[in-house]
């Protein structure tokens, strides 16, 4: 069993995704693709969940599947948001 001290604080977790979400912006934007393209290429309707993920806000972040989705539209390795 792994010592719960080892699986790191909530304001590590929230470090985490807000580089996650920095850089999706980047890429997204250096890429020239908007939110709603993006949205709507990875099965979202809307702006919002995208928007809110690239922040780190009210607790939105991109899962795995999200990312791995993201880095095919995007076309660059997954590991380019860690």
């Amino acid at each position: 069993m792994i010592p719960s001290w080892s699986l790191g604080s909530s304001k590590e977790l929230t470090d985490f995704y807000t580089i996650v979400g920095h850089n999706v912006k980047k890429i997204r934007t250096s890429k020239g693709v908007t939110q709603m393209q993006l949205a709507l290429a990875i099965g979202h309707n809307s702006v919002g969940h995208i928007a809110k993920a690239e922040l780190n806000k009210y607790g939105k972040h991109f899962s795995l599947e999200q990312l791995y989705k993201i880095s095919k539209i995007l076309n660059v390795p997954i590991s380019s948001f860690f």
